[in-house]
């Protein structure tokens, strides 16, 4: 067995590709894992990832901004302070514009911005974590993409890990108040005894169900409580759209709490040769899950981001809240970039759900290395006694 894989597990520790705004960081820390490094390319999400979770700490973690196509691993691994085989996970949502499902036909095929999935792959490789895990947009299991989802697994089969079954995971099954599919890829390095569900199991479900009705498990949260709560007086990020008269009389028109744009009356040009997008201008349902935070969520025009009773879009503040981003997160950059940020940013609750899992694997397969090291130098005494 490689020296590398005989370390002893230490404390858990992490590294986060593709940071972003540090979604992952962040539920890595609140799961008890120390995010030691992290790497991103968007001047504002880095600068949103320095200003929360970077000068507010001691030490860790330490931030590259920059391309990770230029990047070297062993000075991702200096600027961790740590050594080849330490890192207990490696985090990373590569961009998954190529991915996404509102792509038609063979759009996102052969995008080059699919390939930083194989480049997240070549770190995993030299770094050699005791796991990665991997989240996407659910559109990376579609057919046309098999090329290079096939070639990331063939890569990490090369390397020698365990990948576990892809997990299309809803965050409103774990206590997010949005509808959101992603898929998670979790690998595992042959040394490393994990024995866990996987994919995890629903935390919540819908309100008809048995486990809802029986009080076995909490129901699907709703939208309604992301603008219940007050806003702060001094939020940065609690700023809106500025709309124009024509479009807040739109709003108006709007029946409150789910009304639709056909609602409204709205029909523009296009709608003569098709009847558009049914959520576009569309007020928020706040008796149910919010619709999937995307990177123009603070945007009407691109999906149903109408406040459900007041007549403009969804603030930043509302839209990181639907993500269970905490309000003294602030976001850089603007509105626009704030969405983005906010849009590609993993759940914070859903991450911390699945790393908290997937440390208490790691602390008992510790525990059982441990154990049969001292079984096998216990042998080795007996044989030389004998």
């Amino acid at each position: 067995m490689p020296d590398i894989l005989r370390k002893p597990l230490g404390p858990l520790t992490a590294i986060d590709l593709f940071s972003g705004a540090g979604g992952f960081t962040l539920a890595a820390q609140l799961a008890g894992i120390e995010v030691r490094a992290a790497v991103e390319l968007d001047k504002h999400a880095a600068a949103t990832y320095e200003l929360n979770l970077v000068d507010k700490a001691t030490t860790y973690p330490r931030l590259i901004n920059g391309d990770i196509n230029h990047l070297t691993w062993d000075a991702l691994l200096r600027k961790a302070n740590l050594g080849r085989g330490e890192c207990s996970i490696l985090l990373g949502g590569p961009p998954c514009q190529g991915f996404s499902t509102h792509r038609i036909n063979n759009a996102g095929v052969d995008d080059p911005r699919n390939e930083l999935l194989v480049r997240y792959f070549d770190c995993v490789a030299e770094i050699r974590p005791r796991l990665f895990l991997v989240e996407n947009v659910a559109g990376l299991l579609w057919k046309r993409h098999a090329t290079y989802l096939e070639r990331f697994y063939s890569l990490a089969r090369k390397a020698g890990y365990r990948v576990f079954k892809p997990a299309v995971l809803n965050s409103r099954d774990f206590g997010i108040p949005q509808n959101r599919k992603r898929v998670f890829i979790l690998g595992c390095r042959p040394d490393v005894q994990l024995d866990i569900p996987w994919p995890p199991k629903p935390t919540h479900f819908d309100p008809d169900s048995d486990e809802v009705r029986l009080k076995r498990l909490p129901q699907w949260r709703a939208a309604g409580e992301v603008f219940s709560k007050p806003m702060g007086a001094n939020d940065p990020n609690n700023v809106h759209m500025n709309h124009s008269d024509a479009l807040v009389e739109v709003f108006r028109k709007t029946p409150l709490n789910g009304g639709s744009r056909k609602d409204s009356g709205r029909i523009l040009a296009c709608h003569s040769k098709h009847d558009g997008h049914k959520d576009v201008y569309g007020r928020i349902d706040p008796t149910r899950p919010g619709p999937t935070m995307t990177t123009a969520c603070i945007n009407p025009s691109k999906g149903r981001f109408v406040h459900p009773t007041e007549h403009h879009g969804m603030t930043a503040r509302h839209a990181a809240r639907f993500q269970s981003f905490p309000d003294e997160f602030e976001f850089t950059g603007g509105l626009i970039s704030a969405g983005k940020q906010i849009g590609n940013a993993v759940p914070i609750e859903h991450a911390q759900h699945i790393l908290t899992m997937l440390r208490d694997g790691l602390l008992v397969a510790a525990q059982l290395a441990h154990e049969e090291t001292e079984l096998d130098r216990s042998q080795f005494r007996v044989r030389r006694t004998a």
